[in-house]
């Protein structure tokens, strides 16, 4: 009697282990989802000056932070009424203390005198900027460039204003760490950064709340397929000893 429920894949250890992975699953999809919701935000760029970095049209998913986490070499959306009174997407080059200087040698951007080795821009004459530059970047401000450097209207465009062209951190809403929907690719910290006084910021946490909604996913799938997996087994299973018998009985008559 206590048997049955075993063979049809609907009781013993089988079944109970199916049902703790389709909980489980559950627990992980939906709550990748909920807290991915409540860290990342999407933004649509609705221009060309970060190119190639991101593309006019691309969907972003930016982190959402305080200002204060920013970092050399993060891309950030912000808002400043001085620029516009939309959000705005610009790669931090730059924060308080530092000196921002172009064109060094080569036509590099340098930081407090080191140049910044840039493989994301987009640059025509191997110029960092087309537009000569110093500034002593004020403590709380970050100074921002785009990576198509000359298409971009960033900071170079309001030096004559009060702060040379720098924002308040207090400005940016989100950081981006991943494109989405199109090339689907997670945006790496620059490397030329790192070395610098505060190095470059930690990798945020979406590869971990992707990986957990998969891994959620897979276990729903699974834990719920297996009874009737089992079920259909044991049926075959049932079938094929049933055909046995039945030659059996032919043989011995």
């Amino acid at each position: 009697m206590g048997g049955n429920g075993r063979k049809d894949g609907r009781g013993g250890l089988g079944n109970v282990l199916s049902g703790l992975a389709v909980a489980v699953g559950f627990v992980l999809f939906l709550g990748g989802f909920a807290v991915g919701a409540l860290l990342y935000q999407p933004y649509t760029v609705p221009t060309d000056s970060m190119v190639p970095t991101v593309k006019p049209g691309d969907r972003v998913l930016a982190q959402r932070v305080d200002g204060d986490q920013v970092r050399r070499g993060d891309v950030v959306i912000f808002t400043d009424s001085l620029w516009s009174n939309a959000p705005m997407l610009k790669r931090v080059v730059g924060v308080g203390g530092d000196t921002v200087k172009c064109c060094g040698q080569g036509g590099k951007l340098t930081v407090n005198g080191e140049q910044v080795d840039e493989p994301y821009l987009d640059i025509k004459h191997g110029m960092a900027s087309d537009l000569p530059f110093e500034v002593k970047v004020p403590e709380g401000k970050l100074f921002l460039l785009g990576d198509r450097r000359g298409a971009s209207l960033d900071s170079r465009a309001h030096l004559q204003e009060a702060g040379q062209g720098t924002v308040p951190r207090s400005a940016v809403t989100a950081r981006v760490d991943a494109v989405a929907w199109s090339e689907q690719r997670m945006l790496e910290r620059p490397a030329a950064f790192a070395a610098m006084p505060g190095g470059v910021s930690e990798p945020g946490p979406l590869k971990a709340l992707l990986a957990a909604i998969v891994l959620g996913a897979v276990l729903v799938l699974g834990g719920a397929a297996y009874g009737p997996v089992a079920k259909l087994a044991a049926r075959r299973g049932g079938t094929s000893r049933a055909g046995g018998a039945e030659r059996e009985r032919a043989g011995a008559r």
